[in-house]
């Protein structure tokens, strides 16, 4: 369920990551209103270690709840894309029917080696089980 029952609370989520997740150093994003009920979150969340994320989200607010219609995440070490995500629909390919849309690019051959992506949701924030993902990569 998504805890977020506007824009304004999916904002404040955003400008508040350093507080909820200590593993975040800093964070580029920013909110960009598009209307009432539209806006885009953009930008890059920095780890120790070289780690860091860069994202775009097209988010919009309709019956009490924030959606993400569209997103890009890219996962990073230094200067080496090691995945990214996105809900670029591929339907002619069954192994990533279980998560259709959602997929993650990963190695070898990055752009065209695609996995179902349970984690990630057009309903409810991306945000947390990505910097999960970087915490794990932290810790191993």
């Amino acid at each position: 369920m998504n805890p977020f029952q506007s824009l304004s609370d999916y904002e404040e989520f955003v400008y508040t990551l350093m507080q909820q997740f200590p593993a975040v150093l800093g964070s580029t994003l920013i909110v960009v209103w598009r209307g009432k009920r539209m806006a885009t979150l953009q930008g890059e969340i920095t780890f120790l270690q070289g780690y860091r994320i860069t994202l775009k989200e097209r988010l919009s607010f309709d019956e009490g709840s924030v959606m993400i219609e569209d997103y890009g995440y890219e996962l990073w070490c230094k200067e080496i894309k090691i995945s990214w995500y996105d809900s670029q629909p591929h339907p002619d390919d069954p192994a990533l029917a279980s998560t259709y849309p959602h997929h993650q690019h990963i190695p070898p051959d990055i752009k065209h080696h695609r996995i179902p992506a349970y984690n990630m949701s057009f309903n409810q924030p991306n945000l947390p089980a990505l910097i999960q993902e970087i915490e794990k990569l932290l810790n191993s």
